[in-house]
């Protein structure tokens, strides 16, 4: 009889700061979800499923080299385990430019020449312009995109890229779902939910500073590391309907998605990297073990959330 794959979880923080409780919660949470207890409660042999470690340092001028090392620390204190070698975003851009050269042949990017604070003139102007919902993903900047250079002719925008003029490369969300057609994901908690660009508009997918947007890139490493279970807050449950799409116009795998509830503070806020207190480095400084800090996170004395 054939045996069933091993699940493949990843834990993917972003250099930018220290990591703080929330992410101490989504870390655990990835590394029971490869057992299969975060979904069951079940314990089972750690060798039934495996968890990468992925850093997303794509846009290097945030990234330091000293919230870098504190990630590697932090997680090995808090008693985490993950395979060698960890991915590292900044080392890939080759593979990401190819994806979006795929998708150009495909005619679904097109280049973006406005400024943000263009895009914030021309939402004013109209008062039926679209919101995404609170605790928008990464990609949305605010408002909805209106648009704008999705109407130029292929002219100018030939002429505006030769001249040099700064862009952003965005994803043509009705060309895409239309080449896709009806597309479905599943959710551990939602179950299988229907792909829809609704909330999001025309996303960007790289800008001249940065080679690849949290999307693109994200998807693409997903696949090529082989994850096979997802677990990730569910702040980012939206930004999943772009990474579907993606997944069907570059013949990608499609994974299963877990996402967790978010831990906030006393507050009912959510634990943010600027929030010092509550970061993994200022506990330990404040004395707390390491037993004490997973117990902070519901993950202690083998509770799995």
């Amino acid at each position: 009889m054939m045996q069933p794959r091993a699940t493949v979880t990843r834990f993917a923080p972003s250099p930018t700061g220290y990591l703080h409780l929330g992410h101490a919660y989504s870390a655990l949470f990835a590394q029971a979800a490869r057992t299969g207890e975060a979904r069951t409660g079940a314990k089972k042999a750690a060798a039934s499923g495996r968890m990468l470690l992925r850093i997303e340092d794509i846009d290097t001028s945030r990234c330091k080299p000293e919230f870098d090392a504190a990630i590697f620390e932090d997680l090995a204190w808090l008693g985490l385990e993950w395979e060698q070698p960890v991915r590292r975003q900044s080392e890939h851009f080759d593979e990401y430019a190819h994806a979006l050269e795929r998708l150009e042949s495909l005619g679904v990017l097109y280049p973006c020449f406005c400024s943000r604070r263009e895009i914030r003139a021309e939402i004013q102007k109209s008062a039926t312009a679209p919101h995404p919902p609170p605790g928008a993903p990464p990609g949305s900047e605010g408002p909805l995109y209106p648009g704008t250079c999705r109407k130029l002719a292929e002219s100018e925008r030939h002429r505006r890229r030769e001249a040099g003029d700064p862009f952003a490369l965005r994803l043509d969300s009705a060309k895409a779902t239309a080449l896709t057609g009806p597309l479905v994901w599943t959710d551990a908690e939602k179950g299988d939910v229907e792909a829809s660009l609704d909330k999001l508009g025309d996303v960007v997918l790289a800008r001249k500073e940065t080679p690849a947007s949290y999307h693109l890139a994200v998807t693409i490493d997903d696949h090529l590391q082989g994850i096979s279970l997802i677990t990730r807050g569910d702040d980012l449950f939206q930004s999943t309907h772009v990474h579907r799409v993606l997944q069907a116009l570059l013949g990608l795998d499609t994974p299963h998605y877990h996402h967790h509830r978010l831990l906030t503070g006393d507050d009912g806020q959510r634990f943010a990297k600027r929030d010092q207190s509550i970061t993994i480095r200022s506990l330990r400084e404040a004395g707390k073990s390491a037993a004490e800090v997973r117990a902070m996170t519901g993950f202690g004395d083998g509770k799995t959330p």
